[in-house]
């Protein structure tokens, strides 16, 4: 990818090791990045971890997996973003600059998109952090992976979690972590189209099968955003990097994870959807760079 002339966004923060405060949290390292969808959601992630960690936890320590989830309603208190504040955050790692970078093509890319509909694009704050944190979702983890909290409308990310998706997931290159980023800002332009909030008052009328039903269309629909992004940027790809983006999205399937994890696949437990969902809604994205060609929830995920 060519990002190294791009400028860095100014909606940055960096939290550095946040001491693991807030709202709760699942008050175990390891924690998984599924179930908080349901009954609103409280966080949509990027889509590592997993329903069976919560429930071997709920196993050893006793109790539900939906027990063990906390939340907070109340933000914390948090300085308001500085432009120096920014870029000193982007500065300190290489990691953290292409970060910065790409988050903000995404705000030039949906500004744009956004204009074009007569709308004005809000851009989310990108939240940095190293082990754990709070967010307005709860306790962030870095085992949770990178998260968007519709709460305080902030993507929260530990960048350590690429190099996971370099050794665990096999997905090294730049691509793999714009994807990263891109996707969770995706998770943004649908709150601020209105989605998540009537994704979430239709998933506390349903039971949980139908609930990560409809969860697996916000993560897919997120995923085709993403490829949205990249199609807009298609200028600045080099050959190779859309297949990396789309072997990322095959890694963190949820019937890849399953499988790795547990030896077995659940399908009706799935939230973000399964590996071939996730690569054919990026790819649908990148090929059209169309947003309205990534309605999840009217074709249906295999649509």
């Amino acid at each position: 990818m060519r990002f190294d002339d791009y400028r860095t966004s100014d909606n940055v923060r960096d939290d550095g090791d946040g001491g693991g405060g807030g709202g709760g949290g699942l008050g175990f390292s390891g924690g998984g990045g599924l179930f908080p969808m349901l009954f609103g959601i409280v966080a949509s992630r990027f889509g590592i971890g997993g329903i069976v960690v919560l429930v071997i936890a709920a196993l050893l320590f006793g109790g539900h997996p939906l027990q063990m989830l906390g939340g907070s309603n109340s933000l914390p208190d948090r300085p308001a973003p500085t432009a120096q504040g920014a870029a000193t955050a982007c500065a300190s790692s290489p990691e953290k600059k292409f970060s910065c970078q790409i988050l903000a093509s995404t705000e030039d890319t949906w500004g744009k998109i956004f204009a074009q509909q007569g709308k004005r694009y809000t851009p989310t704050e990108l939240v940095f952090y190293s082990n754990s944190d709070s967010s307005g979702c709860g306790a962030a983890q870095s085992a949770m992976g990178p998260f968007y909290c519709p709460t305080d409308k902030d993507v929260y990310l530990d960048t350590s979690f690429y190099d996971e998706l370099k050794t665990r997931f096999g997905a090294p290159g730049q691509f793999a972590q714009a994807y990263v980023v891109a996707h969770e800002v995706g998770h943004h332009v649908q709150d601020l189209l209105g989605i998540l909030p009537r994704v979430s008052a239709q998933q506390r009328q349903l039971g949980t099968r139908d609930a990560n039903a409809l969860q697996v269309k916000v993560e897919l629909q997120a995923d085709c955003f993403a490829g949205v992004w990249a199609a807009q940027n298609r200028d600045r790809l080099d050959p190779g990097d859309v297949e990396g983006g789309l072997k990322a999205a095959h890694a963190i399937g949820d019937d890849t994870l399953q499988q790795e994890a547990q030896g077995r696949v659940v399908p009706d437990s799935f939230t973000h959807g399964s590996s071939a969902e996730r690569m054919k809604w990026l790819k649908r994205g990148i090929d059209s760079g169309d947003p309205n060609q990534c309605d999840t929830f009217q074709v249906g995920a295999d649509g």
